[in-house]
């Protein structure tokens, strides 16, 4: 392995501070309450670029030869690392060409052309678009910048941590998001060269977790496919340069299921304030894995690059999850007045309805059977089972119904 020193992450960290936006530890109130710990964020979704991203794509570029600048770069990314690549090749001078998969957010495709690079959208996921930029670069002479397994990206990536300890020099974990493992390994490897004793907790989606399946292995390993909503972590097959510094250097691997990514953006947004995209998530959902007391915990958000449509589908996922929305199905006669009952009867208990379907054709006999589905906002669990209660000693015998693919629990 070539050696990642100490020099080459304070070089990395000093030149870094030309495109980066200084992103102070946020605590928590709110996690350190739920966990029992003092949990803080390292928010880079506050970068310029929305992500993390830029420091490294910054710190490669600032290595490269005149003649490797001249030929252009290209690069493959799900998003952030695109911005990242065609934000510094702008300030560079250079020519930057972007390999996206077609699955990637409207907003991340539009930002890397704000950024004057050509975006070619190529392939399901990312590992595919990666092969179409190998293709390209070798057809065109281009440089290639690849968004992980590099080890000058991941010494940039690893200004994090050079960030967090001055700051807070006494951390016992660092939490950090995995999808090829680049910026695991620059934070892993500069933590353990500065203290030794921290604690560096990889966290990978479920339905992505090829940095898991290999570290188990042994040895590198392909998934036959991902699937997460995380997609700036959705990658088949970790770096094969990195694989070594994250054997020596991370100490666990927690994965995390997409339902819970949908609960932490919620939390997030109602507790902080902030925007921050599924794979910057997965450090805040692990929070409750770690079975710790009385640590201080730094969650690093990777990035808030999320368009407004996934974000509206989140939040109404999550309010489901939490039984803040639920739909129930009653069924009552056909005749005035019992309408109006329910109404009556939803309005003592607070429920307050979103949407009303009468449908009189779900009997033959209309007089013995009219289904009515209720949509409507609750509190929480406690007050949907008080509604549903009220409803069953009512005589309305209420079904709940299964809303936007979830089901909610009485």
């Amino acid at each position: 392995m070539e050696e990642l020193t100490l020099e080459k992450f304070e070089e990395a960290s000093e030149i870094v501070k030309e495109v980066t936006l200084e992103t102070k530890l946020i605590y928590s109130e709110y996690f350190s309450a739920q966990t029992g710990n003092r949990v803080y964020f390292k928010p880079e979704n506050m970068q310029y670029t929305g992500a993390y991203k830029v420091r490294g794509a910054y710190y490669k570029i600032s290595t490269l030869s005149q003649e490797e600048k001249a030929k252009g770069l290209i690069t493959a990314s799900a998003g952030n690392h695109a911005q990242g690549v065609a934000y510094a090749a702008k300030l560079a001078g250079v020519k930057a060409t972007v390999v996206m998969p077609t699955t990637t957010p409207l907003m991340k495709v539009n930002r890397t052309k704000n950024y004057n690079a050509q975006v070619v959208l190529e392939g399901d996921v990312f590992d595919e678009a990666c092969d179409y930029a190998y293709k390209l670069a070798k057809e065109q002479g281009l440089t290639f910048i690849h968004p992980f397994d590099d080890l000058d990206v991941a010494t940039g990536q690893g200004s994090i941590s050079m960030e967090i300890i001055k700051e807070l020099p006494t951390v016992d974990y660092i939490l950090v998001p995995i999808g090829g493992g680049g910026l695991c390994t620059g934070v892993s490897v500069l933590a353990k060269l500065l203290n030794p004793k921290i604690k560096v907790i990889g966290v990978e989606p479920s339905g992505a977790n090829c940095m898991q399946e290999s570290l188990r292995a042994g040895k590198i390993m392909t998934l036959p496919d991902v699937n997460t909503i995380a997609d700036g972590t959705a990658v088949k097959r970790p770096g094969e340069k990195l694989f070594p510094y994250i054997q020596a250097n991370i100490d666990d691997i927690i994965t995390i299921e997409d339902s819970e990514l949908i609960v932490a953006f919620l939390d997030m947004v109602e507790n902080h304030k902030m925007i921050v995209e599924n794979s910057g998530l997965l450090t805040v959902a692990a929070l409750k894995h770690l079975n710790v007391q009385r640590k201080k915990i730094v969650s690093i958000l990777s990035g808030g690059n999320m368009d407004v449509i996934t974000m509206s589908s989140i939040v109404q996922h999550g309010l489901i999850q939490r039984d803040r929305v639920f739909t129930v199905s009653v069924l009552l006669p056909d005749k005035p007045g019992e309408l109006a009952r329910v109404s009556s009867l939803l309005a003592r208990e607070q429920g307050n309805i979103i949407k009303l379907e009468h449908n009189q054709f779900i009997s033959i006999n209309r007089n013995a059977a009219v289904e009515l589905r209720i949509t409507m906002e609750a509190f929480g669990t406690e007050h949907k089972k008080q509604i549903v209660t009220a409803l069953t000693d009512a005589g309305y015998r209420p079904k709940l119904v299964k809303v936007k693919g979830t089901y909610s629990e009485v």
